[in-house]
């Protein structure tokens, strides 16, 4: 049974797979803290310096007693957070698209074969055609 597992880890598909794994962990840090501390700052800036994480509709004030302690929590919808996914989520597929593209641009281009040799043209075969009916 052990010697079993051991083939199973050991095969390529597995490693493989525990290797992606790891480096879309990694990419997914990138990303981001790119989206995050790089992107969001700047369209907050132009945005008129909003941060859409504190956006939110209130829908029951939270209730704090005389001594300031909360007796009911705020109830809100923060939809701020929700655009902020959107942007997020816009942000992080052009970064993939990109990294799509440029991986793809650096493979190795497919040497296509030329076709094989069609024939004689049209023009050619008219040409004997009339050469023909010369003699």
């Amino acid at each position: 049974m052990l010697k079993e597992f051991k083939n199973f880890i050991m095969t390529g598909n597995v490693v493989e797979f525990a290797v992606a794994v790891i480096l879309a962990g990694a990419i997914a840090l990138v990303i981001n803290g790119f989206v995050g501390d790089i992107m969001m700052p700047i369209i907050g800036h132009f945005a008129g310096g909003i941060d859409f994480a504190d956006m939110k509709v209130v829908l029951d004030a939270a209730v704090v007693a005389a001594d300031g302690t909360v007796t009911s929590p705020e109830n809100a919808i923060m939809y701020g957070k929700w655009i902020n996914a959107i942007i997020n989520l816009i942000i992080v597929g052009f970064v993939l698209f990109m990294m799509v593209k440029a991986y793809n641009k650096s493979k190795k281009p497919v040497v296509e074969e030329a076709p094989a040799d069609p024939g004689p043209s049209e023009i050619d075969l008219l040409k004997e055609i009339r050469d023909a009916l010369k003699k």
